[in-house]
């Protein structure tokens, strides 16, 4: 705590170096890496196709143009028919000066092009385009050739015709160079995008985050409203206001848990204090001293037992659970209990029926605490009937059940909804009884839970039966007979290894 004059700590923001980017930058971010992806892929298969229309383009051309001068060529019977030929080509290059034209044969008045020697060796006499370089070796040509026989007017020749590579190149290098600056900017545009529309999209989400800020300690019953909410928050919204009655409720059991630990220690601490103080009033003698020595020895024996299941339920509470489980028979280990209890069962004038038996694993002295427990429980409540039924039997061949019925006054549903909770008492006023602190059946509940259990009670017919739920062993153990019934019960239990907790209402 701050020292007088000090101000109160206050919660600061968190630094920048811990501060994790916000979901709209994430979603921006991820959506300008997804566009690059995208306009990447796009981008490579249009320059496929272009590359491919364009080389289609081309052969076409070459194809049409080749077939003119090969028309000419094969169907001419003119004696000038080399000069014609040389003069159409001519004439063809200066319409295109992108196309290039040779000619190549034995006889020199069918050569035309620089270069037309060389071209005729290299180029493909199958028709396929090949690029070679020019005869200067500035420019580069695609070039396609054809082979043309001897007739009775010309010798054998070989045409070809090219085209300047440099154009397709150029062409494809221009759209790389635009697809490689238009996809990080278009990027950009759809990170700027993307940003934006997550602003505009998670509003409600911050809209829930202060309307969750607003629910204080002291508008613990406020939650949050979830018809306006959208439906991407529905679940989110449902699980925080069932989070905060989960709270709200653990809350007000510790606050209440707080006030019965504190009525339950505070009345042996003040019957000690009391009767000290009486007796340091004035001189007592040895016999006086020592009843008062005797009387504050009983009430710190209470205070020692309430503490010590206190810090028992604490334990099954954080999830501790039961070990060195062993098969045993749940109506042998309740005859056991009968046993026990033989004088205290004499002295009320009860008896105790068992019917049934199953066989469970268990930690042994965990049940007998148990049984104790709900015995115990159902002697000091019976009402008019002397007779107590304990039940015992499989319930859908995995889970075994022991049930106690007794009869009893009429408890409501609300008192028999509380019954397993710590420090409740169905009868006010034995509160203060030293008897009892009221903590037999959450002892219970919690030795069930650490077998993976569970606990129920009902009431019908003036009867209000207390049953625990254990898991059922998959066999029984060697020799293990048929239920007992009655009181015939094995004589193998000693008082000192039956540990019994103290009495519950």
């Amino acid at each position: 705590m701050p020292a007088d004059g000090e101000p109160a700590p206050t919660r600061s923001a968190p630094d920048k170096a811990s501060r994790s980017w916000s979901i709209s930058a994430r979603l921006a971010l991820m959506f300008a890496v997804t566009a690059v992806a995208i306009f990447t892929l796009m981008g490579a298969a249009l320059y496929r196709v272009l590359d491919r229309e364009l080389d289609h383009y081309q052969r076409e051309q070459m194809q049409g143009r080749l077939a003119d001068l090969r028309y000419l060529l094969e169907h001419g019977r003119s004696p000038q028919l080399a000069s014609r030929a040389a003069a159409k080509m001519e004439d063809m290059e200066r319409g295109d000066p992108h196309t290039r034209y040779w000619l190549w044969s034995d006889d020199p008045r069918y050569r035309y092009g620089d270069g037309a020697e060389r071209l005729a060796r290299e180029v493909d006499p199958d028709g396929r385009i090949r690029v070679v370089p020019d005869a200067a070796g500035q420019e580069s040509f695609a070039v396609l050739g054809a082979q043309l026989p001897a007739n009775d007017v010309r010798p054998a020749v070989q045409l070809m015709i090219g085209m300047d590579a440099g154009a397709i190149a150029g062409t494809l290098l221009n759209f790389r160079t635009a697809l490689m600056a238009l996809t990080p900017a278009a990027a950009l545009l759809v990170a700027a995008l993307g940003y934006w529309i997550a602003v505009i999209g998670l509003k409600p989400l911050k809209q829930l985050s202060a309307e969750a800020q607003r629910i204080g300690r002291n508008r613990g019953g406020e939650r949050l409203r979830l018809p306006v909410l959208p439906a991407e928050l529905l679940d989110l919204a449902a699980s925080f206001n069932a989070a905060l009655d989960r709270l709200n409720t653990a809350y007000q059991q510790l606050e209440t848990f707080n006030a019965d630990v504190a009525h339950e220690l505070r009345t042996p601490v003040a019957n000690m204090i009391g009767q000290t103080q009486v007796v340091l009033s004035r001189s007592r003698g040895v016999a006086e001293l020592r009843e008062v020595l005797q009387s504050n020895l009983e009430e710190l024996e209470r205070l020692r037992g309430i503490v010590a299941d206190m810090l028992f339920l604490a334990r099954a509470e954080q999830g501790e659970r039961a070990h060195d489980l062993v098969a045993v028979s749940l109506a042998g280990e309740m005859g056991k209990i009968i046993d026990f209890f033989d004088m205290v069962l004499d002295d009320a004038g009860m008896r105790v029926q068992v019917h049934g038996d199953a066989q469970v694993r268990v930690q042994t002295p965990l049940l007998r605490r148990a049984l104790s427990n709900l015995l115990q429980n159902a002697i000091q409540h019976s009402l008019g009937s002397k007779l107590i039924s304990v039940r015992i039997g499989l319930r859908d061949g995995m889970t075994a059940e022991l049930a106690i019925s007794n009869a009893s006054d009429p408890i409501s549903p609300e008192q028999l909804r509380h019954l397993f909770d710590r420090f409740y008492r169905v009868d006010d006023a034995r509160h203060n009884s030293g008897e009892s602190h009221g903590l037999g059946l959450a002892i219970v509940k919690a030795i069930a839970a650490m077998h993976a259990g569970d606990v129920l009670v009902s009431q019908a017919n003036g009867l209000v039966t207390i049953a625990i739920r254990l898991p059922a062993a998959m066999a029984g153990p060697p020799g293990s007979g048929p239920a007992p019934s009655g009181l015939s019960a094995p004589r193998e239990a000693s008082r000192d290894n039956l540990p019994l907790a103290s009495p519950r209402p």
